[in-house]
């Protein structure tokens, strides 16, 4: 039983505050910084809030040993407050079984509001991420057993996700992973490192990726996939824009009826990717459209942009309509909900795949628990309707054809040859990772906004 205290403060001065025997004060700002696209700065990617919490446990054992209260403390800036905010409430909801409304309290009173998070565009966001969306996606994700922090190489997270390594992220673990798209041979272009399909094969074998899906031009030809083992289709639609019915359907299906994992990918792997993978996280798992955008960012930052997010929402019912249908007809019933017994990038799974093989470790990766669906099954006074999904999808044959449109109006890049691809990965090419240090900070405390975790 912890008998400590944690607390949360923000700062309305430069003035930094001076640990004493008593407290340990400590800042995040600095160190854990999100990378932003064009104007988005949030939510901290998976491997940041794992590093987090980490420092924090440790703190805390230290701070029980000295009986120190421990204190997290961040500035007025809205983007680094947002983004601590996010994190220590998510700490409480991972390790003081506190749940997001619990872990929200805290942080309200009579100060300024947590800023919305925002898509990777720029310009007036038409769409935004509250950070109560992500502390519900943390702790349904979480319960789902879509991670779990005694069990995540964050290694492997921070090294596969930069571009040399393969640009790519577990969203859903054993089922979805999210990539850039490969190309004909190895070379670099615009800044951006391009990988050849066979860059790929160790990993996706290692992790029982049996498919691939690609949603742009093609790039590569198929049969590089297709003749070492793996099954490969493709679903185009344009480059910043939103799938037909008859692609999400057929998407579906490819997903459900994979005898592994799916790597899906389009230019940059972010845009129409984190679009109809979201689709699949409403339909099988129930988030709402809010849940699920800040769960695929917070897995994969930048991901779904512009009106792609409108088109996510509007298709929410549809897909919990169909969801519903989907468990009754498999489960039994609406309300079982699979819960994954090893979490994206699990170092159990991958021992004990070694050992057994991949593709027997199959069998072992999910389990039914009534009880999950009290945590996921909220009753909604939203009326589905049935005839907003139904099973005859009509194939518009505008919505994919190739336009030189993007909701990106703005960019660092000046030529119009480029696409939001292009240049979403020329960005993330050019980035230089930050150095994370673990320096104490000694100063004095001015005064400040203060919110209390009590630990019992």
């Amino acid at each position: 039983m912890f008998t400590d205290e944690l607390y949360f403060v923000t700062l309305r001065t430069a003035v930094k505050p001076k640990s004493t025997k008593n407290t340990h004060y400590f800042s995040i700002d600095d160190e854990l910084i999100y990378e932003n696209f064009f104007s988005d700065f949030g939510p901290l990617n998976l491997a940041m809030l794992y590093r987090y919490c980490m420092k924090v446990n440790h703190k805390r054992k230290s701070a029980a040993i000295m009986h120190r209260k421990l204190v997290h403390y961040t500035t007025m800036e809205p983007h680094k407050r947002a983004n601590a905010a996010y994190l220590i409430a998510s700490y409480a909801i991972l390790y003081l079984q506190k749940t997001p409304e619990e872990a929200f309290k805290p942080l309200i009173g009579d100060n300024p509001p947590f800023l919305p998070f925002r898509d990777a565009s720029c310009g007036i966001p038409v769409f935004q991420i509250s950070l109560e969306d992500c502390l519900q996606a943390i702790y349904k994700a979480y319960h789902l057993g879509f991670f779990n922090f005694s069990d995540f190489d964050v290694d492997e997270y921070e090294f596969y996700e930069r571009v040399e390594n393969g640009d790519l992220n577990w969203i859903v673990p054993q089922k979805f992973l999210a990539f850039s798209g490969p190309h004909s041979i190895n070379r670099i272009e615009n800044g951006y490192p391009l990988h050849s399909p066979e860059s790929y094969f160790s990993y996706f074998r290692k992790n029982n990726v049996t498919t691939v899906i690609r949603l742009n031009k093609k790039l590569y030809d198929a049969s590089r996939f297709t003749n070492c083992g793996f099954l490969h289709k493709d679903l185009f639609f344009v480059d910043g824009g939103i799938p037909s019915d008859y692609i999400l359907k057929q998407f579906l299906a490819l997903a459900e009826s994979a005898t592994g994992a799916v790597a899906v990918h389009c230019k940059a792997g972010l845009g129409r990717t984190g679009s109809l993978i979201g689709c699949y996280i409403m339909k099988h798992y129930r988030f709402t459209v809010m849940e699920t955008i800040a769960w695929i960012r917070i897995c994969r930052p930048g991901s779904i942009i512009g009106h792609q997010q409108q088109w996510l929402e509007e298709k929410e019912a549809c897909m919990w309509n169909l969801g519903n249908k989907y468990r009754e007809s498999e489960f039994g019933s609406a309300h079982k909900f699979p819960v994954h017994n090893f979490g994206i990038y699990s170092k159990k799974l991958k021992a004990l795949s070694l050992q057994k093989g991949v593709k027997e470790m199959y069998s072992e990766l999910l389990h039914f628990p009534d009880s999950v669906s009290r945590i996921l099954y909220k009753v909604d006074t939203m009326k589905i309707d049935d005839n907003k999904c139904g099973n005859d999808v009509a194939i518009s044959h505008n919505e994919n054809k190739e336009t030189p449109n993007s909701p990106l109006k703005c960019s660092r890049v000046r030529t119009s040859v480029m696409t939001q691809g292009d240049r979403l990965n020329q960005i993330k090419a050019s980035r230089r990772k930050p150095r994370i240090t673990s320096a104490s900070i000694r100063y004095i405390l001015p005064t400040c906004f203060s919110y209390k975790f009590v630990i019992r």
